[in-house]
């Protein structure tokens, strides 16, 4: 947590250096307040008095021309609901000045980004001209504009470089966040579907229905499966994968394997494979009519399940039935996932301490403790941070999921199929089914929140547990 709390601190310093630039600056930074170019132009850097004043200009224009069109509205998210009305001039049915609940929160939410910015500038702006006073108090050498943008490539260049990530992360990633955010709070679903119809806030209504205390259940009774679930998943399909990525590159380069670089090749192969490929094929193998069931039939496999209780019907459920859908997709998975982990594996184990394993087997330790010991604690030292990606990653699966059930597996529980919610469904193929199949934004929203939550969440302990505790010295 320590990253959080040198976030806020530098955000109180930020504001510290703010307010004593405004109390301690002369006349010119204090109208620079009103005109970011005044402190500039009292100095003699014209050229950034004039950028400043554009700027200025700028954002007067955007404000005035733009997000006074929909950022009054942002509270009600729209009034006037689209019909068609008789134009008198022009006698014709007319569309008449509708307003669109869509645009307002999206433009709104756009403009408070651009004041945001806007306002972040303009007190950094009120620190430049102090530093400048104060430098020309001192009789320092100012800085030309020419030496200012020469400096944004020698030892400001990191800030040349980052301006357009930071604005694309800004446009591509931080808005359409906060519009997920906002969207959770508002009745925006299929029967308020802009432009024909509107929609307005109804504030944590969405998150009470996800916990139990709305008007309905069955959202409550789908998410507490799902999430349970997605979770289960999360977690053996990422340390099944890695385990046995793991052993798997272990065994491969043990001294008493055989044509070690055959096996390798082969397993390199089928990561070579588009993974919607292998999963569609996997997916028409073990369907209720596919090749898997027709031999466990023709070997008497199905009707030795059945006369023992396992199965009810003439084919074995792979992927059409809760449990048999839940195992089997992670044991498809553990057959995709396993190959890549074995490359990741090997290339740590090249660099495993040959002196510790050394010292470890001159004291007599078995194999199995060099693995336990030395082995283990270095892989899970050096991939760590991966192992916590791939944990998120699993978490956000949508490929294994989507490509294996849809199509294939159709819930027969009623108060699932009233949340539009399957058994093997992820919270990520869940939020993906409520927008692309049923247009429930407002649900998709609020689950994608709590998925946000839980990602972050886990992240910030997983990497400080495992970041934090400085052991470097220990594989040096």
């Amino acid at each position: 947590m320590s990253a959080v709390g040198g976030f806020f601190g530098a955000i109180g310093g930020f504001f510290r250096e703010f307010g004593t630039a405004f109390a301690k600056g002369d006349i010119f930074v204090k109208l620079s307040a009103l005109w970011l170019g005044a402190g500039y132009a009292r100095r003699k850097q014209y050229i950034k008095a004039l950028i400043m004043t554009a700027l200025e200009a700028a954002v007067i224009v955007f404000t005035l021309t733009f997000a006074m069109q929909y950022v009054p509205k942002f509270g009600s998210l729209g009034t006037v609901v689209m019909e068609r009305v008789f134009n008198m001039k022009t006698m014709k049915s007319e569309f008449n000045d509708y307003d669109n609940s869509f645009s307002i929160l999206l433009f709104s939410l756009f403009s408070f980004v651009v004041w945001a910015a806007a306002i972040v500038i303009w007190m950094r702006n009120i620190v430049n001209v102090y530093r400048l006073q104060q430098k020309a108090e001192a009789g320092e050498h100012i800085n030309t504009f020419r030496e200012d943008m020469h400096s944004y490539i020698e030892e400001k260049f990191h800030i040349t470089l980052l301006t357009l990530p930071v604005i694309g992360i800004t446009v591509f990633t931080f808005i359409p966040i906060l519009l997920l955010i906002f969207v959770a709070f508002t009745n925006y679903d299929q029967q308020h579907m802009p432009p024909s119809a509107l929609f307005t806030w109804t504030g944590f209504s969405n998150f009470l229905s996800l916990f139990g205390g709305g008007l309905t259940t069955t959202f409550s009774y789908a998410f507490v499966r799902i999430l349970g679930w997605t979770l289960v998943w999360a977690f053996f399909a990422t340390f099944t994968t890695y385990i046995g990525g793991i052993l798997l590159s272990v065994l491969l380069n043990s001294a008493k394997t055989r044509l070690p670089k055959l096996w390798r090749t082969l397993f390199i192969i089928t990561i070579a494979v588009p993974q919607f490929v292998s999963l569609l094929l996997v997916r028409n193998f073990f369907s209720n009519g596919g090749i898997v069931n027709t031999i466990c039939a023709n070997i008497g496999l199905t009707g030795f399940l059945r006369d023992i209780g396992l199965v009810s019907t003439s084919y074995i459920p792979f992927l059409s039935a809760p449990g048999w859908a839940h195992v089997m997709i992670i044991l498809i998975n553990i057959w995709i996932g396993v190959p890549y982990q074995m490359l990741i594996a090997t290339g740590v184990l090249m660099n495993l301490p040959s002196d510790q394993v050394e010292s470890a087997r001159v004291d007599g330790a078995r194999p199995f403790q060099i693995f336990k010991s030395i082995t283990m604690p270095y892989m899970l030292f050096v991939t760590g941070p991966a192992l916590v990606t791939d944990f998120v990653k699993n978490i956000n699966n949508f490929n294994v999921i989507y490509l294996l059930t849809e199509g294939v597996y159709t819930t027969t529980n009623q108060a699932m199929a009233n949340s539009q919610a399957k058994e093997v469904d992820l919270l990520v193929t869940w939020l993906f089914r409520l927008t692309q199949d049923y247009y429930n934004y407002k649900m998709a929203s609020a689950i994608g929140i709590i998925v946000f939550i839980i990602c972050a969440v886990f992240t910030l302990f997983a990497f400080n547990r495992m970041i934090g505790n400085g052991r470097e010295e220990d594989y040096q």
